[in-house]
């Protein structure tokens, strides 16, 4: 597919346009999936038989030599947080510009599925609700200081119209698994408003240019791929956990112990129902209020972890049990998840002997400094690995794959800069920006972020190892701004919104934007193209699940590459 063909999938769903069964596939995106209920034991298993590989023609085979000899390493760089219109809506070139979409398909509708709203509901809380100062200016933008918006995607601007510059953190967004499937509503994305807890701001959005976002920059010098989803429904956690292992975990027996209180209430007795069940007195309309609902949990009802659970080992949110062992979480606590056992990408990528490492930003000084704040601003949830068993503290595993990528921008602090000017990044580099450094809305800035990566990449472009490098710069999740593109079809855990991804590379596509059909776990794809690893359990099963469903093969990235 050329960058001017246009992929059947992630189309905006359009009610008025002519018949098309392939938007018709996309409109059941987010909906309960009764077909897929039984999901990703926590063996892997799942309920699609396991079917023989399509052989793969010379060309793959050919392919496949090339990316052996060509790509050396592969950086992984994981920010936080953004859908693609909030940052990328009108960027020259995309498939599906933000200011071409009719009015039909961006209103948002009230709670009742059904009434357009008059109007977006006011910014609760406020868009900045905590004073800042940027560049001389001090920045408190309360919620009666911005109203009376149009249901319609805006700019985000300060009281007095003048756009909100890049620096300013705005206040955060809800991004969870039961509100992005209710928000995403079949793949007309018309309920984000009703569903959040910020009223109107979802449909903020940035005016940027390579003036405003250095990224945007790189995406005009290499690849910017505009149908890029994120692996799985809801938050910055479970699309961590689905970025190394494409499956959601399981915790054993909940509904018979304290973890009870954990799981979900949904609005079905089919406990894969893909909607919360609303409290009683929560408010009808959107512009009364945000929603309430019986319990939103961090369990699916069936006992999946979907949304923020606590590592079992340290660092973590959750401090040792009194005169337990130090290096471990207290178990007791419901919060803290049981170590996971199935199989990763690192552990595929071990049992070859490729190298690999997850460089995490302030993970040694989180380590050291467990009671001194926050700041640098470690993300307990974004270490995944940390969640697994294979990777418990006094493990090799850890040790070897699991390191310190330090602090900010400068190769004397930050560990991971100072492998790249060396030259000794491991085949696969996973790279978690500290908090304050990953662009997530309500405690990060989307402008230092982007200094941030631009400048790790600029390092890797002067670097020993550029000639044979593919960056993959990416965020988790949407963090809760709505995009107009429809999900494809997938399985119960997703794809779920649109995100940014690029790729940046001697061998990427020069100026170009991908149409491609990517979630996140196609990066997983891509390493395993490249070093011939068995396909992880939840990959092959979003595989099938999108065959099931009569949608074409998720892409590898290769197509985003020129490796003549």
């Amino acid at each position: 597919m050329n960058e001017n063909e246009h992929s059947q999938h992630g189309h905006p769903s359009d009610d008025d346009a002519p018949a098309d069964p392939a938007r018709r596939r996309l409109l059941a995106a987010g909906v309960g999936l009764a077909g897929l209920s039984a999901g990703l034991s926590l063996g892997g298993c799942n309920v699609f038989d396991q079917k023989q590989a399509t052989p793969k023609t010379a060309a793959d085979i050919s392919l496949d030599r090339t990316l052996s000899a060509k790509v050396k390493q592969i950086v992984v760089i994981y920010a936080e947080n953004r859908s693609f219109t909030n940052l990328y809506g009108n960027y020259p070139g995309v498939q599906y510009p933000l200011s071409a979409v009719p009015a039909s398909r961006y209103t948002q509708l009230d709670r009742d599925g059904v009434t357009p709203m008059p109007g977006l509901p006011k910014i609760w809380g406020g868009l900045v609700p905590q004073a800042q100062e940027v560049d001389g200016k001090r920045y408190a933008i309360t919620e009666q200081q911005i109203a009376d918006l149009r249901n319609a995607p805006f700019q985000i601007a300060d009281a007095h119209g003048a756009p909100l510059p890049n620096s300013v953190i705005t206040r955060d967004l809800v991004h969870r698994f039961y509100q992005n499937q209710m928000q995403i509503n079949a793949g007309r994305n018309n309920q984000f408003a009703a569903w959040g807890d910020s009223g109107g701001l979802v449909m903020g959005h940035y005016a940027n240019s390579p003036d405003t976002l250095r990224l945007w920059g790189l995406a005009q010098q290499y690849t910017l791929c505009d149908n890029f989803f994120m692996s799985a429904f809801g938050g910055s956690w479970l699309n961590h956990i689905f970025l190394i292992s494409a499956q959601a975990p399981f915790y054993p027996d909940a509904k018979n112990g304290p973890a009870a209180k954990l799981l979900a209430v949904v609005d079905s007795d089919d406990l894969t129902s893909s909607r919360l069940k609303l409290a009683p007195d929560s408010p009808k309309s959107a512009l009364e209020g945000p929603p309430k609902f019986v319990r939103d949990g961090a369990l699916t009802a069936d006992g999946y972890a979907v949304n923020t659970m606590f590592p079992p080992y340290q660092p973590s949110n959750v401090r040792p049990a009194p005169g337990g062992d130090p290096r471990f979480a207290d178990a007791s606590n419901v919060s803290v998840l049981t170590p996971q056992t199935y199989a990763t990408i690192g552990d595929r990528l071990s049992a070859k002997g490729i190298d690999w490492a997850w460089y995490s930003g302030a993970w040694q000084y989180a380590l050291d400094n467990r009671d001194t704040g926050s700041m640098p601003d470690f993300q307990y949830h974004h270490q995944p690995f940390n969640y697994f068993r294979n990777f418990a503290p006094g493990t090799q595993a850890r040790a070897q794959h699991l390191r310190d990528g330090g602090l900010g921008d400068d190769a004397s602090t930050n560990k991971l800069i100072a492998d790249i000017d060396a030259g000794r990044l491991p085949a696969v580099t996973f790279y978690k920006p500290q908090g304050n450094l990953n662009m997530h809305a309500g405690y990060a800035d989307v402008a230092s972020g982007d200094r941030h990566i631009a400048s790790v990449v600029e390092h890797i472009q002067r670097g020993p190892q550029w000639d044979n490098t593919v960056i993959i710069v990416t965020v988790d999740e949407n963090g809760g701004w709505w995009d107009h593109v429809s999900p494809p079809k997938g399985d119960r855990w997703g794809p779920g919104s649109r995100i940014p991804a690029l790729v940046i590379s001697p061998y990427a596509k020069k100026g170009y934007v991908d149409h491609t059909v990517y979630d996140t776990n196609s990066i997983l794809r891509f390493i395993s193209r490249v070093h011939d690893l068995e396909p992880l359990d939840g990959v092959a099963a979003r595989d099938r699940a999108f065959a099931a469903n009569g949608e074409a093969p998720l892409g590898d990235l290769t197509r985003a590459l020129d490796l003549a």
